[in-house]
């Protein structure tokens, strides 16, 4: 008989953990043992966009230092840890601990000012805030009240340390988010830019199934600008003007849009100033697009340092996505197991509890990391949509009557276990999902051919990958570069060719050699 994944003990039951009430990472109790709770000290900090107030007090809630404002500069925030130090050596307190309530980045300044004095600084999550304070003070919300919540927080062990990122995991975040924005911002230009086109050029829009991406719609909406110009215009003089203009364009685009222009209703009395307003905000949306192509260039160059990288190999996954999921996760190694992922996330439902009623399968938990939670489910929604496998899957769910919802978490949380075995274990998972994987460098290439990215760029990014890979992995990889450098050799084009003096060098390192070559005039 095999053995047992689990050790169980010497009457065949598992061994279980002791139930500990308080966070893992917010125990206090054994360095209060050691040095006694009168020795031991407590500083709360109540941040705000400029100022902050901070207090201190023992382990029992004697306050030590009544509550003080600090101003967010480099003279307070240092007069503020000399004063905690006095206090301390007047109070003769053994050990200290420093808890600042998170609040969005406002807290920063202080944390960072009291972890360079070398305190041990925690973080309390405002929900703990609010539920620790209202006990004691149901009707009051003040600094000083906060201030004992928090103390009572971190007693109880929900003042918890986070570890410090490295500058690669922080910069992936902050580029993931930026992103984010941007792709929202330009969404909303696109709408409002479509409102204004709309009263100019009632059912122009309606013509093209994507207006953004349609060279002639734009152009025609720009340049000629009414029903009644277009008209007259007919299709002879439109096709002329665009192929002045170097717009590649189908005659049956032209008719189509000359055939709208005889039956178009009457525009807004404002036509030509809703006109002028759209072409604005379409050159906005156009600027959005080419940060977001710089932003995209810059985040991948970050993910194919980490293992992240790996995910490229998973069908219905590209490279904006898994620097998504890279950037809002974090290092794997900050997870025990997949469980942690969907954990934090906080794809589980809410449980209601009481005596014999028990309500297990509530909504999702309110409480948890949403920007993970979002990452997870826009990436349910492109597995859905793109790989076979879990379209097959959704399709069943959807006809046995299951929620949209429900089916976007079960995808969620079962990509969640395949990607945790993936990142962590370094290799390429073998899932029925995946029976037909994606070679990861030709996504990456061409990710680069859609972006202006420079030779340079481009090898550095496909040989960092190289080294997140697997070696069982190489082998595969290889042959669509092969196909591609083939193609590009036999291609009927001249001039440089930056890519038949590129692939020779990465395949080389797929190999396993080394070659070292200066393509910066390539």
């Amino acid at each position: 008989m095999g053995s047992s994944r689990r050790r169980r003990g010497g009457n065949g039951q598992r061994r279980r953990r002791g139930v500990l009430i308080a966070k893992p990472n917010g125990v206090l109790h054994p360095r209060v043992q050691k040095v006694g709770p009168e020795r031991f000290g407590i500083v709360t900090v109540d941040p705000a966009k400029a100022r902050s107030t901070w207090m201190l007090a023992d382990f029992y809630g004697r306050v030590l230092v009544e509550p003080v404002v600090v101003a967010h500069t480099r003279g307070d925030l240092g007069a503020m840890v000399d004063r905690i130090r006095e206090a301390s050596a007047q109070h003769r307190l053994r050990d200290l601990v420093a808890a600042v309530e998170r609040s969005g980045r406002y807290h920063r300044p202080v944390q960072r000012a009291l972890k360079a004095a070398g305190f041990e600084v925690r973080v309390v999550h405002p929900y703990c805030t609010k539920h620790f304070r209202q006990p004691a003070d149901p009707g009051t919300k003040t600094d000083s009240t906060d201030l004992a919540g928090m103390h009572r927080a971190v007693v109880s062990g929900f003042g918890l340390l986070e570890p410090e990122p490295e500058p690669l995991w922080r910069q992936l975040k902050l580029l993931v988010r930026h992103r984010r924005d941007l792709v929202q911002k330009a969404s909303r230009l696109c709408c409002q830019s479509r409102e204004h086109l709309e009263q100019a050029l009632p059912g122009y829009a309606a013509l093209f199934t994507d207006l953004w991406h349609s060279a002639v719609a734009l152009w025609v909406a720009r340049h000629l600008g009414s029903a009644d110009a277009i008209a007259r215009a007919g299709v002879a003089d439109m096709s002329a003007a665009l192929k002045q203009a170097g717009i590649r364009f189908q005659r049956p685009t032209l008719e189509r849009i000359g055939a709208w222009s005889h039956t178009a209703a009457a525009p807004d009395p404002d036509a030509d100033l809703h006109r002028r307003l759209a072409a604005a905000l379409d050159d906005d949306r156009q600027a959005k697009g080419r940060e977001i192509q710089a932003v995209e260039g810059d985040l991948v160059s970050l993910l194919v340092r980490t293992p992240y990288v790996l995910l490229l190999s998973f069908p219905g996954i590209h490279v904006v996505s898994a620097a998504d999921l890279a950037g809002e996760m974090g290092p794997i190694h900050g997870y025990a197991n997949a469980r942690r992922i969907t954990g934090r996330a906080g794809l589980y439902p809410s449980r209601a509890q009481s005596d014999q009623v028990d309500h297990a399968d509530g909504p999702l938990i309110r409480c948890a990391n949403r920007a993970l939670r979002a990452a997870l489910m826009r990436i349910a929604e492109n597995l859905i949509q793109c790989n076979r496998y879990f379209n097959a899957r959704a399709a069943l769910w959807r006809a046995a009557g299951k929620d949209p919802r429900h089916i976007h978490v079960r995808v969620a949380s079962t990509f969640s276990r395949i990607a945790y075995q993936m990142v962590a274990g370094r290799q390429v998972f073998h899932h029925r999902s995946a029976r037909q994987r994606h070679a990861i460098l030709d996504k990456l290439l061409a990710f680069h051919r859609e972006h202006p990215s420079s030779p340079l760029a481009l090898r550095t990014d496909l040989e960092a990958a190289i080294e997140q890979m697997p070696p069982t992995a190489h082998a595969q990889e290889a042959r669509p570069l092969q196909a591609a450098l083939q193609k590009t050799r036999t291609a009927r084009r001249r001039g440089p060719q930056p890519l038949a003096e590129i692939l020779p060098l990465v395949l080389a390192r797929l190999a396993g050699e080394t070659v070292q070559s200066d393509i910066a005039g390539s």
